[in-house]
């Protein structure tokens, strides 16, 4: 597999500019020391990606802890799973990650209610005031 992509994504992520690390990382302390799960680290440097300006940009600009300063974003898979499977889940969440920035902004509603919401709100608000009041008569 040369390169890595989604059908929903025109985003194009080539394996040579992923930079992936096995290590074997142990439980916590007083856990049972046979249990060592295969970790893996993916490192994706995003500045000398060959992604878009625009995209690079957008990634460099999200609050996300796994963006170091110089650009690089590292995403850790570490289970008790197999090193393919680990290598699979990072590769994943790294295409998330790119796929989110290549998604056009949505853009922003309007900051003030227009008009006719503001006759909806007032209606519905007049009608359950109407309610209450017919809740509290006893019928005759």
């Amino acid at each position: 597999m040369d390169a890595m992509a989604t059908p929903a994504s025109g985003t194009v992520i080539p394996e040579s500019e992923v930079e992936i690390t096995a290590v074997r990382a142990q439980g916590a302390g007083g856990q049972n020391v046979n249990k060592v799960s295969s970790a893996i680290h993916l490192r994706f440097d995003i500045p000398s990606s060959s992604l878009a300006e625009d995209h690079k940009e957008r990634l460099l600009a999200l609050p996300d802890q796994r963006i170091t300063r110089d650009g690089v974003l590292v995403i850790k898979a570490q289970t008790h799973r197999s090193q393919d499977m680990n290598r699979a889940e990072a590769l994943g969440r790294l295409q998330e990650v790119v796929d989110s920035v290549a998604a056009p902004p949505r853009l922003r509603r309007p900051t003030k209610p227009t008009k006719a919401s503001k006759r909806r709100r007032l209606e519905a608000k007049n009608l359950r005031s109407q309610v209450k009041v017919l809740r509290g008569r006893v019928s005759e």
